[in-house]
């Protein structure tokens, strides 16, 4: 079979980033030679590193090359540490997913053989509209989306539309369909009747072009009680911006760690791989990091490229990843945060020999 290429930026960002992502990339690129496709990767400036070299924490060349390529890595940001007027923007993932409108944040929570948690047979998928609702950053044409119109008095907009909810819902629902056929739709719709009210009618109107796929719903608070108790039985869950990133972290750990916890954030024509959690400028640096996140969030780019590009081979490497990544956590080698005593280069080194063996 003749080998395919892909061009795929690389973004280290901030605290453990330049860690992880490296790591994620060693991976990719073992994975992509294993099943015979050919990865080009395009190092470009982010954060506060671009803050010093450019002034900025996305500069406009970095927008303009992303704009280029097939895909992303992006790793982790630490905006609360940059200089004012860099704090106070918008963030660079909130720059780059508003940019590209990267309007589908996907985030599967599955707990590994070998590794600690919570629920010992999670598998299930969160599916977050990321364009919308009260992330102020995100919901606007222009401006903030927060406004004080008075001394003591802070009022935020959330935004819900039915484009984007019937978009969206359309991911959720596709997404379902090739999973185990169930999708759970999360809202507040007891409470925010006009807003979170029209996500809920939208999906589960969009439902009804899914006959195959069964549908319920629950309010957000129920949802995380639910969560905790019975994880295992929650397929793909469909949700507005805020709640989909309070319940993806709360499901990351229930399945083992946050440190596990991978995403994709993804329009129709571009996707950008970035793991759930924060850059842990606490452990930056010191070989503790957990890569496994930023490791699936890779395969997760590279499942989407084939699913995009009809690529079996691309899609092969996806699946060698998550296979090498499994049987890494199973055989015993982790980092310290799944019960392990791995640095992040040795389990790093670990995967790697198993996805070699693949091939």
């Amino acid at each position: 079979m003749a080998a395919t290429g892909y061009r795929l930026g690389v973004l280290e960002g901030d605290g453990i980033g330049p860690e992880i992502v490296p790591a994620a990339v060693e991976i990719a690129t073992a994975a992509a030679a294993a099943a015979g496709v050919t990865l080009d990767w395009v190092p470009l400036p982010l954060g506060a590193d671009a803050i010093t070299t450019h002034g900025t924490p996305v500069p406009d060349e970095t927008r303009r090359t992303l704009g280029e390529l097939d895909g992303w890595f992006l790793g982790p940001h630490d905006s609360v540490s940059y200089p004012e007027p860099h704090r106070s923007a918008l963030n660079p993932s909130g720059t780059l997913r508003k940019h590209f409108r990267l309007f589908a944040n996907i985030r599967p929570a599955k707990s590994f053989p070998g590794a600690k948690a919570v629920c010992e047979n999670a598998d299930l998928v969160i599916v977050r509209e990321n364009t919308e609702g009260f992330y102020a950053d995100r919901n606007t044409y222009a401006g903030s989306g927060e406004f004080s119109p008075v001394e003591g008095v802070a009022i935020a907009m959330g935004i819900i539309t039915r484009a984007a909810t019937e978009r969206v819902a359309r991911v959720a629902f596709d997404l379902a369909r090739s999973r185990r056929k169930k999708l759970t739709i999360v809202h507040k719709a007891n409470v925010l009747k006009l807003t979170t009210g029209l996500f809920r009618t939208v999906c589960q109107e969009v439902g009804r072009e899914y006959p195959d796929v069964v549908v319920d719903d629950f309010h957000i608070d129920a949802m995380t009680v639910h969560l905790v108790r019975r994880a295992q039985d929650f397929d793909v869950i469909v949700t507005e911006n805020m709640f989909g990133d309070i319940l993806s972290d709360l499901a990351g750990e229930i399945s083992g760690s946050l440190g596990t916890a991978p995403s994709i954030n993804a329009s129709a024509d571009t996707a950008m791989a970035q793991a759930s959690h924060g850059s842990a400028p606490d452990i930056a640096g010191q070989g503790l990091a957990n890569p496994v996140a930023m490791i699936l969030s890779g395969a997760m780019l590279l499942e989407w490229l084939g699913a995009r590009h009809a690529d079996d081979a691309v899609a092969r490497a996806a699946r060698i990843i998550e296979a090498g990544v499994a049987a890494t956590i199973e055989s015993g080698v982790s980092t310290r945060d799944l019960g392990g005593s791995a640095s992040t280069s040795e389990f790093t080194a670990a995967v790697v020999k198993a996805v070699q063996g693949a091939s």
